[in-house]
């Protein structure tokens, strides 16, 4: 498995992660809620994998520096609106911006970690 895919895989269980953390986070962990919790997960999905190749968050020399670590955030600071906003029409419900905030700040947080971990291991790898 090469690197990028190495990439893309974590970013989407660190998405799925994130996701069953925040509904858990509202004790809604059965498996009537997967449906929502999949409304939530794909817009996510979505926006990363069309903005993250832009801010080169799938580019060896960018993701190998933890100092590039800050375009996460900005990716969330568009995809995250984004994703309520689909969410919300998915839902047929409003866009709350409050939601659209912690929505963004938490995968952007999650998201860091996951790129964290990876650059430690990529690092320890070529050694």
């Amino acid at each position: 498995m090469n690197k990028k895919s190495i990439l893309h895989l974590g970013d989407i269980i660190a998405f799925a992660v994130l996701t069953l953390i925040g509904f858990a986070t509202h004790g809604e962990t059965a498996l009537s809620f997967i449906p929502r919790m999949t409304i939530t997960f794909l817009p996510l999905l979505l926006g990363w994998f069309l903005l993250a190749p832009w801010l080169g968050l799938f580019d060896e020399q960018v993701i190998a520096d933890p100092k590039n670590l800050w375009r996460i955030v900005l990716a969330m600071i568009f995809i995250a609106p984004l994703a309520a906003t689909l969410r919300g029409a998915w839902l047929g419900d409003s866009v709350i911006p409050l939601f659209a905030l912690i929505l963004g700040g938490s995968s952007a947080l999650g998201i860091m970690v996951w790129r964290w971990v990876y650059i430690f291991i990529a690092r320890l790898a070529a050694k």
